[in-house]
Order: structure tokens, then C-alpha cells, then sequence
């Protein structure tokens, strides 16, 4: 069983859009919300079985509403998302958990990341089985610097040796919910756990790598949103000349 997990509880609180306070998963870019292309990278990949959905509790109804409207199917159950990113995956895990058994793959993923191709989706689901888990990333075209005081570099990495972590993350289900589960008996709030990435190896976890494509943003900023609506608009226009629009 491959089962989606996407994680979309926030509201966006670092993307400002006038005075629009829409949380930015449900923002439309060409007249559909930002959630439904991410959700429909999942409906139509034929590896997927299941999706399951942490939303805000304030638009619990409306992210059913859409799900209905838009036909994705394969989601098999909604839940209120928490206080955190990683609490609110957490939620949708144990969701999962009722219905599904232990070694199922679970593919975390942002429900602001909508442009996902389906070969990683592949590459994932093949490591975690291989492997166990797996890391979407790319390799930093930029140099990374370290700094602990924010005013000065400490440390600066090779380049060729620094990664960027996106998403999907990968796990088997029993595993991440008790690598959950062992970090929130001393660390409740996830302080400083921002991705299952670090979770897993703020338990000294071993994780593999996945090399992702680089239209896999995250919606962020404003710039972002420009930046997605020409991907989007790039792959559109590929698919309907029937050519491989891969980024």
C-alpha cells in the first residue's frame, strides 16, 4: 500500500497577499487552488492506493467541498491538522494508521508543493522499499553558509557536498509514527524539527537520498506564486502539444 500524506494545517502566515488572508494551499493559480494541483500529482499516479489530508481545522468542510468537486478519489480521510507542521502530520498518520497496516509507504508531502513530477514520486516509493526511507532533495547550485549569531559566517560547506531537502519524504508507516511518538515524549512542540527529515535524524536515524526536480518549490513568498503560475502554465501547454514538459 502507497498512501499520500499531505499536510496542509497552516495559513500561510509568511506569504502576504495584500489583504487577501487566504491560507496559501487554497490560493488559485489559473482559477484552481494550489491543493488540488498538488492533490492531483497523487490521483493520477498509478503507484498511489490512498491520500490522506491534514487541513486547517477552519476549512475542514471547504478542503471536503473541493475533494468532491475535483474528484480525487483515492482520499480516503480528512483530518484537522495541530499547533505544528509535524503535529499535523502526525494526525493525518495515525488517521492512516486505523485503516492501513504498519508497513505501508507513506509519502509525506506539502500541500503547497504542487509540481512534483511522477518519476520521483517512482524513485521515492522504489528507495523506501529498497532502503526504508527516502529524501526528495537537490544538490545547492549556491553557496550554503553557516552562521550562529545571523551577522557572520562560522562555517561555510563545500557546495558539492550541500543538499536541499523538498519533498516527498518517505517512510513505512509504523516506523515514522513511532519516530513521532519517541520525539514528543521530550519534545511535544517539535522545537527545531522542521521536516520528517530532521525528525528522523534527531533520532540518529539513517536516511537515503533522492534526487528530486527543481520545480518542486514550495509556496513561500509572493514570488513564489509567479514563479508556480509560469511552471504550471509551461506544463499545460507541454501536455497539450503532447510533448514531455519535465522541469
Amino acid at each position: 500500500m502507497n498512501i499520500a500524506i499531505i499536510f496542509a494545517g497552516g495559513i500561510g502566515q509568511r506569504l502576504k497577499n495584500g489583504a487577501d488572508t487566504t491560507p496559501k494551499q487554497f490560493l488559485k493559480i489559473h482559477n484552481k487552488p494550489i491543493i488540488i494541483y498538488t492533490l492531483k500529482l497523487f490521483q493520477e499516479h498509478k503507484e498511489i492506493d490512498k491520500i490522506y489530508i491534514a487541513i486547517h481545522p477552519d476549512y475542514y468542510n471547504y478542503m471536503e467541498e473541493l475533494v468532491k468537486h475535483y474528484y480525487i478519489s483515492k482520499v480516503a480521510g480528512i483530518v484537522n491538522g495541530g499547533k505544528t507542521g509535524q503535529d499535523s502530520i502526525y494526525n493525518a498518520l495515525k488517521l492512516a494508521q486505523k485503516e492501513n497496516p504498519d508497513d505501508s509507504i507513506v509519502l509525506i508531502h506539502d500541500g503547497v508543493r504542487p509540481n512534483i513530477t511522477p518519476e520521483v514520486i517512482s524513485k521515492n516509493i522504489q528507495c523506501t522499499k529498497e532502503n526504508g526511507n527516502s529524501i526528495t532533495c537537490t544538490s545547492c547550485f549556491e553557496t550554503i553558509l553557516i552562521s550562529e549569531n545571523h551577522k557572520n559566517p562560522k562555517y561555510v560547506p563545500y557546495r558539492k557536498n550541500t543538499y536541499s531537502a523538498q519533498a516527498p519524504q518517505c517512510f513505512h508507516l509504523g516506523e515514522i509514527i513511532k519516530a513521532h511518538e519517541t520525539v514528543r515524549k521530550t519534545n511535544p512542540d517539535y522545537t527545531d524539527i522542521v521536516d520528517s527529515c530532521t525528525l528522523y535524524k534527531s533520532l540518529d536515524k539513517e536516511t537515503y537520498m533522492v534526487e528530486g526536480n527543481r520545480g518542486n518549490i514550495k509556496i513561500t513568498t509572493i514570488e513564489d506564486l509567479y514563479i508556480l503560475r509560469a511552471l504550471i502554465r509551461y506544463r499545460e501547454d507541454m501536455e497539450a502539444f503532447g510533448i514531455d514538459g519535465k522541469e
